[in-house]
């Protein structure tokens, strides 16, 4: 693995989803699989909860996935800890299902829901995305939480909402702009799949070479 987080060696390249409750992480993930799948590539995933498996369980009913190829790490503690300062359950996880699924090509590592100041140890995942929810207000990215700051890719989803909350998108994109550095951002519609494509190839060009 690189400085900036891009894997350059063997075995499955593990990507982080963090951002907010409800910011739509889970509904993301499912969006993202079978378009993941129509490139060629083999899906697992890891999803973190504070004391529960529903979101494990969730992706497991949807039929998007094979049920075994999704592991629920339940954390009994700050959502921070099992992806930043000790992500241990998590990268043992991730190594079970690369030992169970040898040709898995992608790991997905969903955060229990937190606060913009969730961040990904590099210790943990290669890569990783930020959700953040339009409906929640368009001062988000000038707040400068570190998971706008510091995610590969910022993913601003539900703008569809966002006339409703009166919420400026363009406004989102420019703040974001500002505060990234120049970054990825991505606006996606996970209720009608739009922006998904564009997800994946950030992806794609960014840390799974060839697809």
């Amino acid at each position: 693995m690189t400085e900036t987080g891009v894997i350059t060696g063997a075995g499955p390249a593990r990507i982080g989803i963090g951002g907010p409750v409800g910011s739509g992480k889970t509904a993301l993930i499912e969006n993202l699989i079978p378009v993941l799948e129509e490139r060629g590539l083999e899906i697992a995933v890891v999803t973190n909860d504070l004391v529960t498996k529903e979101d494990a369980e969730r992706l497991q009913r949807t039929g998007l996935i094979s049920p075994d190829r999704v592991i629920a790490v339940e954390t009994g503690a700050c959502p921070h800890t099992a992806i930043r300062e000790d992500p241990t359950m998590n990268i043992q996880a991730a190594e079970r299902l690369a030992d169970l699924f040898p040709h898995t090509s992608v790991i997905l590592i969903e955060s229990g829901g937190d606060n913009l100041a969730s961040t990904f140890s590099l210790d943990l995942v290669d890569y990783w995305l930020f959700v953040i929810d339009a409906a929640d207000g368009d001062d988000i990215p000038r707040k400068r939480g570190p998971g706008i700051v510091r995610s590969d890719l910022l993913v601003i989803n539900k703008t569809d909402l966002a006339p409703h909350v009166g919420a400026d998108l363009g406004r989102m994109v420019q703040e974001g702009d500002e505060v990234r550095g120049g970054k990825p951002i991505v606006l996606t519609n996970c209720a009608t799949g739009d922006g998904i494509e564009q997800v994946v190839d950030h992806l794609c060009h960014d840390v799974l070479f060839g697809y």
